[in-house]
């Protein structure tokens, strides 16, 4: 018996440190506007025609985070162009947040009804109004590409 016991001893100790050598898992990273266009999809809501440097503005800095594309389902009566603008961080999202808004009020044609959502580092901009369940898809997609 005493053998049995060390090998048990043993066998803890040696899966004990393998768990150890696991650390913990990497934290979630954003994804890329075909991980977005996935989340949409799976929510019932439909991307297409995407134009990659699309801000909406006349802000050569936002190009480069800013893609338009047509968005339709659920109870959206009609399509949408929303702009989606994908920043690399947490830190680009809180320095460039402010200019997506500046952004959106040179494009928006009803301020009244113009929609934003964003899960940082993305936000999404369109004018509205938007269906309560094609926002909330919106939302959820948008949050899961983002990292969750």
């Amino acid at each position: 018996m005493p053998r049995a016991r060390l090998a048990l001893v043993l066998v803890v100790l040696v899966l004990s440190a393998c768990e150890a050598l696991r650390g913990t898992p990497p934290s979630p990273t954003p994804g890329d506007f075909g991980t977005l266009a996935q989340a949409l999809s799976q929510r019932g809501v439909k991307a297409e025609g995407a134009v990659s440097g699309d801000p909406g503005c006349d802000d050569p800095t936002l190009a480069p985070t800013a893609i338009s594309f047509t968005a339709s389902g659920l109870d959206q009566s009609t399509a949408v162009r929303l702009r989606v603008y994908l920043f690399r961080d947490d830190s680009a999202f809180d320095r460039r947040r402010a200019d997506v808004d500046t952004c959106a009020a040179a494009w928006a044609t009803d301020s009244a009804s113009f929609e934003l959502v964003d899960a940082s580092p993305f936000v999404i901009a369109g004018q509205g109004p938007w269906g309560a369940e094609f926002k909330r898809a919106v939302r959820a997609a948008l949050t899961a590409a983002a990292g969750g």
